[in-house]
């Protein structure tokens, strides 16, 4: 029996296919856009169908996608046909449960900053207002709307250029740069799940090298077909340019931990080189990726 669900999306429900789609392609950084009607009438609404596009020009695309239930459209979209301008407010945690509640659907001309119980700040540029709470704020103006589809669940591509940016300055680094750490962003999940990015939910992964690493392709067939090692390590390794040097096999010879392997009766048995593997596992964690390869490269 296979351990894989394979399925045609146009056999399944909208409503099924929403689902997987959505618990897929997660997290999802979120649009809470703000839009006036032609009335001046406020909405305001969050969108996990969003991100960044290119900074030259600043462009942002997000999508109020049709409802599933009853193919209606949602008063964002309504909104931007009749004002083609918008903010797009950044959502991060201390807001994230007003950010919910203004999700509600409303009836059209309820104010959700009101609802929600969000400072309503007036935009610089473009007539919607945007929440003063928000660590960052993307005053819009809406170069091209794509209908993806006529029917419950297609989306609308709402294309937007940055016209101005709002930094509360709490969130900057000593640079002046966005600090990642400060700024504590929400990701939309599956559901009803949201992710936060802070803490240990966040780390860091060098860049691949600009002089090419080696790839894992390359690596001994002892370190690649390790069942020790995980793939994101064998990554690790394969960024690296170079195997190990003379002189760094011998200081990992050294390695207090490699002398506890050759000290065994048998090194390279089994469990001689489930230690060696493991110790270099640990040293991939511990950011010591040269010296981690070195003791590896005892094995092959």
């Amino acid at each position: 029996m296979s351990d894989i669900l394979s399925l045609d999306p146009n056999e399944i429900s909208q409503r099924d296919r929403h689902g997987y789609l959505l618990a897929a392609v997660a997290p999802r950084p979120i649009a809470f856009a703000s839009t006036v009607d032609e009335q001046g009438r406020v909405n305001l609404s969050p969108f996990s169908f969003f991100n960044v596009f290119g900074s030259n020009p600043p462009i942002v695309i997000f999508s109020p996608a049709r409802r599933g239930r009853d193919n209606t459209s949602k008063h964002t979209l309504d909104n931007l046909k009749q004002v083609p301008e918008t903010v797009v407010n950044i959502v991060n945690y201390p807001m994230v449960e007003q950010m919910s509640l203004a999700s509600t659907e409303y009836a059209e001309g309820v104010n959700e900053f009101v609802k929600a119980g969000f400072q309503q700040v007036p935009s610089e540029v473009v007539k919607p207002p945007r929440v003063g709470e928000a660590p960052v704020a993307f005053e819009c103006t809406i170069d091209q709307i794509i209908e993806t589809g006529t029917e419950g669940g297609a989306g609308n591509l709402v294309i937007a250029r940055v016209v101005r940016m709002h930094i509360q300055k709490k969130y900057l680094d000593e640079a002046g740069k966005l600090d990642t750490r400060k700024l504590d962003l929400v990701g939309r999940m599956g559901g009803i799940w949201y992710t936060r990015a802070s803490g240990s939910a966040l780390f860091e992964i060098p860049k691949p090298s600009r002089d090419l690493g080696m790839g894992v392709d390359k690596l001994p067939e002892s370190v690649r077909l390790s069942p020790w090692l995980t793939g994101n390590e064998l990554g690790r390794l394969g960024n690296l340019q170079h195997p190990p040097t003379e002189e760094k096999i011998r200081e990992a010879k050294l390695h207090p931990g490699v002398q506890a392997v050759l000290s065994l009766k048998n090194p390279a048995s089994e469990a001689g080189r489930e230690m060696l593997h493991l110790l270099a596992s640990s040293l991939l964690k511990a950011g010591e990726t040269e010296m981690a390869q070195a003791i590896l490269w005892l094995d092959a």
